[in-house]
């Protein structure tokens, strides 16, 4: 009997089975459906999951290990009203105790957390039910107590990170595991970089940034870039996060930017 791992080959299947029917969907669309018969939230956390439970090699083992491995347990600091990106080096200012927790527990082991933004920003006390199913890994580079009593904690992100199982304990924590970026290098990629700078400037008004430029190689993070320079909203910024299809992320992007004014695409 098949079970999780085989959700590929399931996806095929189903798509196949419709398409008899005269009933359409897309390979992503497929994904998604088998993803949440299996019972997982989405695509994203199943194939986590899918990584998380396949032998490696050594040298896998390896580069698992230098990525943060797959079921790694890691702190978890929910947030209000901004969605964390790779690359970004930005702090945080923590208030809430659970969360206080879940910052010294990290810092006390290899200084790593998962960055993770809420559902309803005024949810005092989110569960995983109310936060996202994906955040960013960060590593805590400094921290500091305010004079009003928060915590101030410097963080530094690298990857799009999953939820694979949460874990009791007295502060947000889970077991994780990455998210592996899909046709980051495709031709298409990188035709969609240079419409995206063409059509920057109509939709903000100015032109594209000169630091931008930097990342006309590297299409997954100036998709990444950009969308945190757009004013878009909320959803939308995590939408841009959780899809790890690179060339599906420019496309959403641009057609933001297509839609008009910032207002309008917001």
């Amino acid at each position: 009997m098949r079970d999780f791992r085989d959700a590929k080959a399931m996806a095929q299947t189903l798509r196949e089975a419709l398409k008899v029917k005269s009933i359409s969907v897309s390979h992503s669309e497929s994904l998604e459906l088998v993803a949440r018969t299996l019972g997982f939230h989405d695509w994203n956390v199943l194939s986590a999951a899918i990584q998380s439970s396949q032998p490696v090699s050594i040298q896998d083992a390896k580069l698992r290990a230098r990525s943060r491995s797959a079921g790694t347990v890691i702190p978890v600091a929910p947030m209000r009203d901004v969605v964390f990106f790779p690359q970004l080096i930005s702090p945080i200012f923590v208030g809430r105790e659970k969360t206080r927790r879940a910052i010294e527990s990290a810092a006390a082991d290899g200084g790593r957390i998962l960055v993770v933004t809420q559902k309803r920003p005024d949810d005092d006390d989110p569960d995983f039910n109310a936060l996202h199913s994906v955040g960013v890994l960060a590593e805590i580079i400094h921290r500091a107590e305010m004079p009003h009593g928060d915590l101030r904690v410097k963080v530094s992100c690298s990857e799009r990170t999953a939820i694979v199982r949460p874990v009791d304990g007295d502060f947000l924590a889970a077991e994780v595991a990455p998210i592996e970026e899909t046709r980051g290098l495709d031709a298409e990629a990188f035709m969609l970089t240079r419409e995206i700078f063409e059509a920057y400037q109509g939709f903000t008004n100015t032109a594209p940034p000169q630091s931008l430029y930097r990342y006309a190689s590297e299409p997954g993070v100036l998709a990444d870039v950009v969308v945190q320079l757009m004013e878009v909203g909320i959803d939308r910024m995590q939408q841009v996060l959780e899809t790890r299809d690179v060339v599906a992320r420019l496309q959403a992007i641009l057609g933001w930017m297509r839609e008009g004014s910032p207002a309008k695409a917001g």
